[in-house]
């Protein structure tokens, strides 16, 4: 694929991005448009390396390794290289619903398993996705594709995230009937209110959305699930039934001090400031503001990053970001071998912007907080912190250990625990429908995504736990053909 001796010729590059001292003054999408040309020679480098793990999208001890929806990434790298956009674009919307989010917030495992980045840097798939399928869109190639019949078979998608929108896509391509319930204001889930603007702007959201509403699906917002509605009626009034309602109950930080006012969990924070940018602009004032404040971000994952981008733009007087974990290293660690996910150090945009308006990386790996201390009003003052090692237990197992003598007292007005999530809710259709739950707390499927509950099915990171924004998509999709199956006497036809 690609030119034969691209990968020789060309090194990998891309545009420069915005400086971060400059985004930083705006909620703009920070992904720069790459000239046609250089896109061009990177897709070039795309080898012809015979088995191409970069779209075998499999779990190899735990650790992800290349595409989980099984993009075809060298056909339409080749694709690039050639000229050929419109084909490239058909090519890549044959295996993933939404290139126009993947090809922002995914991390690219795909670049990780490249066989090219055995002894070289990755081709820039992710580039090449995204500016696919911003080119299609500007071209006006994607358009919206009604079924050409309908089954009669009614089916509710609750929940609008990645994995509900990828599931109701598929599904209405089928000719089922599909209406998609979500109990915010407005579609998206996660891709809506979890992700910052300056990450995916909202209007992409919105614009896939019209597309699948005049496709034939549709949207109810406002209602939840077991309140608004009972859990029944997705028995009673549907065919079938899919849960895709997240893992949206957050891992908590009980130490002294957590009832002081100032401490919220990184999700309050997120979602309060996009709806009010979107509301107003920020002028409701309806938002969690680190403006002026010391601001700790308790957590080292994307989530943590994205509170850090968002602090910085409120215009935060510092920003400190504590992981409990170790510094990953610079290079891969013997445990962690190609094709897998490269567990690597490196700066996300929220460290870079960080980076470059306070002069250093705002992560402080292998820190325990111990407890927060307030002022006479409650409000919190400082959060203390110990450093800690990690050392093998008698059992094998990792252990945590305070080192002597590593205490620290860090300055806060504003703290924000991005801890990751332990599973789905429980009130509402989960509880109501008696749902068999894991036990890690996330909903247990067949093969098929169906539930213990016949009719009723379930994906996303319900189904698997916290995960990227790509894994939803392929559980959308999986949990779609089992619909199907399940609908269509055993048959189905979707990929």
């Amino acid at each position: 694929m690609g030119k034969t001796t691209g990968f020789l010729e060309f090194r990998r590059e891309g545009a420069a991005p915005r400086p971060p001292a400059e985004r930083v003054k705006d909620w703009d999408e920070s992904h720069p448009q790459v000239p046609e040309e250089l896109l061009q020679r990177q897709g070039a480098r795309c080898m012809d390396c015979g088995t191409p793990f970069c779209h075998t999208g499999k779990l190899i001890a735990g650790m992800a390794s290349g595409c989980p929806i099984n993009n075809l990434i060298p056909d339409w790298n080749d694709l690039v290289y050639r000229g050929q956009w419109r084909e490239a674009a058909i090519r890549l919307h044959q295996t993933n619903n939404f290139p126009e989010f993947t090809g922002r917030v995914c991390p690219a495992p795909c670049e990780g398993s490249c066989t090219l980045a055995l002894n070289d840097d990755a081709v820039t798939i992710k580039a090449i996705e995204c500016a696919i399928v911003d080119r299609a869109f500007d071209e006006g190639w994607v358009s919206p594709e009604p079924p050409a019949t309908r089954t009669g078979k009614k089916v509710a998608v609750v929940g609008s995230g990645p994995a509900g929108l990828a599931c109701a896509a598929q599904l209405n391509k089928a000719g089922h009937t599909v209406t998609v319930l979500e109990r915010s204001d407005r579609v998206g889930g996660l891709l809506m209110y979890g992700i910052p603007n300056m990450k995916l702007d909202k209007r992409l959201v919105e614009r896939r959305v019209r597309l699948m509403g005049s496709a034939g699906i549709r949207f109810v917002t406002g209602v939840e699930v077991g309140r608004d509605v009972p859990s029944e009626s997705l028995l009673g009034d549907y065919d079938a039934a899919v849960l895709c309602i997240g893992s949206t109950v957050a891992r908590d930080l009980t130490v002294e001090g957590r009832s002081l006012s100032g401490i919220h969990l990184a999700m309050e924070f997120l979602h309060a400031n996009t709806r009010s940018l979107l509301d107003s602009a920020h002028a409701d004032g309806l938002y969690l503001s680190a403006a002026g404040k010391n601001v700790v971000v308790i957590g080292g994952g994307d989530t943590g990053t994205d509170c850090v981008g968002t602090a910085l733009r409120h215009g935060a007087a510092r920003v400190e970001q504590l992981e409990i974990l170790t510094r990953p290293p610079d290079r891969r660690a013997p445990d962690n071998p190609w094709p897998q996910w490269p567990k690597l150090y490196k700066l996300d945009y929220g460290q870079e912007e960080a980076a470059a308006l306070q002069g250093a990386d705002p992560r402080s790996y292998s820190v325990q907080t111990k407890r927060f201390v307030g002022d006479v009003e409650g409000r919190v003052r400082e959060v203390h912190t110990v450093g800690v090692e990690w050392r093998k237990g008698p059992d094998g197992r990792m252990q945590i250990h305070d080192v002597p003598g590593s205490e620290r007292v860090i300055p806060a007005e504003l703290v924000l625990l991005a801890l990751g999530f332990l599973g789905p809710e429980r009130r509402g259709p989960v509880q109501d429908l008696g749902i068999r739950l894991d036990e890690r707390g996330n909903v247990v499927t067949d093969a098929e995504k169906m539930t213990s509950v016949p009719g009723i099915f379930a994906a996303g990171d319900a189904v698997r736990g916290q995960s990227l924004v790509v894994w939803a998509i392929h559980e959308g999709r999986k949990a779609a053909r089992g619909v199907d199956r399940h609908l269509m006497y055993g048959e189905t036809y979707l990929p």
